[in-house]
Formats: C-alpha cells, sequence, structure tokens
C-alpha cells in the first residue's frame, strides 16, 4: 500500500517537470511528510491539457454521506478497479496522477515496523496513478478527492512491502489523465510494477507522526541502496 508520501519540491520546478499548462489553486507547499486527509497537488487532464490542482487524500465517493469514509480509502488495487462500485465508473473519467516525489513503507520485523523512504535515484519526481471524484456535503461544500493505485511490488522492493504504487513514465501519464482520448482498457495497460530503478533506505520513526515534518523524516539511518533492474 502508500500510506505516507512527500512532495518536497517547489511549484516551479513540479510545472516545468511535468509540463502543466494550468495550475487550479493556491496554498501549496512542499512537505516531507503527507498523510492521509491531507491536500497535496494532483494531475488532471482537460481537453489537451495538464492540469494541476490540490486535492485531499482518501476518496469520498459522491454517494457517501460522510467524508469520514475517505481515510479508508486512501488506495485502490489495481487488479479489482472495475469490479469495484466505488471505483468502476471513475477508471472511465476520473483517472488522475498524484505528483510525488517519494514515499514510504513499513516493513515488518519481530521487534516492529522499520519505515523505508522509496524514491528516484535522481530526485525525479514519481507521478503515481489514481482516480478523483467531487464530494458534495450535505451544506453544499465541495471536496475534491483523490485515491493512490497500487499494484505488485518491483523485485527491488518486494521485500519490504507486498504492494506498491503505480508509478506511471512521462508517456503513461498522458494515456492515463487523457480520458476522451484513451478507453480504460489502454489506460489500465500501464497499472504495472515501476520498472526503472529506486534508491530506498531506512529512516527514522520519527516520520510515523503526521505533524512531524522536516527533511529529518527522510534523514537515512543508514547508507542508501540502488539497484539496476535493467
Amino acid at each position: 500500500m502508500c500510506g505516507r508520501k512527500t512532495l518536497t519540491r517547489d511549484l516551479q520546478s513540479i510545472i516545468e517537470e511535468l509540463a502543466i499548462d494550468e495550475y487550479l489553486d493556491d496554498g501549496f507547499e512542499p512537505s516531507y511528510n503527507i498523510a492521509p486527509t491531507q491536500f497535496s497537488p494532483v494531475l488532471i487532464g482537460k481537453d489537451d491539457s495538464r492540469v494541476l490542482k490540490r486535492m485531499k487524500w482518501g476518496l469520498i465517493p459522491s454517494w457517501s454521506k460522510d467524508e469520514a469514509i475517505g481515510s479508508k480509502m486512501i488506495n485502490a488495487r489495481s487488479e479489482s478497479l472495475l469490479e469495484k462500485p466505488s471505483f468502476q465508473n471513475l477508471v472511465h473519467q476520473h483517472r488522475c496522477v498524484v505528483i510525488t516525489d517519494g514515499y514510504f513503507e513499513w516493513k515488518k520485523g519481530n521487534e516492529g515496523s522499520q519505515p523505508f523512504y522509496i524514491s528516484h535515484p535522481k530526485k525525479k519526481l514519481l507521478p503515481m496513478a489514481g482516480l478523483w471524484t467531487t464530494w458534495e456535503s450535505s451544506s453544499s461544500r465541495m471536496i475534491s478527492s483523490y485515491t493512490v493505485i497500487t499494484t505488485i511490488p518491483q523485485k527491488a522492493i518486494a521485500h519490504i512491502h507486498n504492494r506498491m504504487p503505480v508509478i506511471l513514465n512521462p508517456i503513461a501519464i498522458d494515456e492515463w489523465i487523457q480520458c476522451e482520448k484513451n478507453t480504460p482498457d489502454i489506460a489500465m495497460a500501464n497499472l504495472v510494477p515501476y520498472p526503472g530503478n529506486l534508491s530506498f533506505y531506512p529512516v527514522s520513526t520519527f516520520m510515523n507522526s503526521p505533524k512531524n515534518n522536516s527533511k529529518e523524516c527522510i534523514r537515512s539511518t543508514q547508507d542508501s541502496k540502488t539497484l539496476d533492474l535493467f
């Protein structure tokens, strides 16, 4: 699964790397510890444009009576998207890319769970496949929210956890967010384990608390390790 992530880059560098055409929100701040229910930037397709908008992590289905359900819907398994009522319709028209530059995963052991930080070895973004929707509260408050899609892990990090977020390459990004041009069959062909290099290393349990948001969250407790899968 993916239960915590980072986006430490400044807004301008994100816009440049992903060729963003429009930014619909303000208030963005880099974060070393993004937790469920918090807001973070998400990329959606609008005609032929790439649009960036902040959304709440944890999908709130349009039919839900309470936004609290979102805390239980932070991830969606790629294998069952078309089987789950909460996701099957969104696959057609509400696909998105969750912008991150790394994520945390906990490896279970006899002495407890050890958090690992996983990122790109060249410090590039890790665009994750997601689904989004907009929910209206009883007081007519509108909230856009998202879930991160997961798949089986690549071999290099399988010892850490049995799931990983779907990380999209540049071509796959457009196939995923341009819903009018690409059918679910085409888009979902990209929901595979990331084939490229990933850097991963253990970090302090300091990051376990969402209240902690500093470089200490991603500081290695030993030498980082990068495996070339090619």
